[in-house]
């Protein structure tokens, strides 16, 4: 019998959370894409890309969001990512990145007294609890 992580690779999906994602998404009927977006940012001295988990392009209703709404699923959230985060939103203001964690109050470390959660707030990232994607992030514009 295969586990969840097995299915949700099978499906495209890196982690049984990103495929619960998708299904909290597709039940509130809104457009949404997994890993098409490509951002481009500068490490020092050399140009990345980063590739959205999912990018948000309509609200429940329908309607067209004015910008697009990005969700990373985290079950882990490394040192590289956070730094890639920081530079990203330091090179594309305009972008809404928020997170889904399997486990917010997860420290960033063992020796760490910083949470997932107290690391976005310091950085001002939106976040939640994942899977199920907040209601009102979906419905704002």
């Amino acid at each position: 019998m295969a586990n969840k992580r097995q299915v949700a690779l099978k499906y495209g999906f890196r982690s049984g959370l990103e495929e619960d994602i998708a299904d909290e998404l597709t039940k509130h009927d809104v457009v949404f894409s997994y890993e098409e977006m490509k951002i481009e940012y500068t490490r020092p001295q050399r140009v990345s890309k980063y590739t959205p988990d999912y990018v948000v392009e309509t609200r429940p209703d329908g309607l067209l969001r004015e910008e697009p709404l990005i969700i990373e699923a985290k079950g882990r959230f490394l040192v590289d990512d956070r730094a890639k985060h920081i530079l990203i939103k330091r090179q594309h203001p305009h972008l809404d990145i928020r997170f889904l964690f399997s486990n917010p109050n997860a420290k960033i470390s063992k020796q760490s007294k910083t949470t997932y959660a107290s690391w976005c707030e310091k950085h001002g990232f939106l976040y939640a609890k994942g899977p199920k994607v907040p209601l009102d992030w979906l419905e704002e514009n």
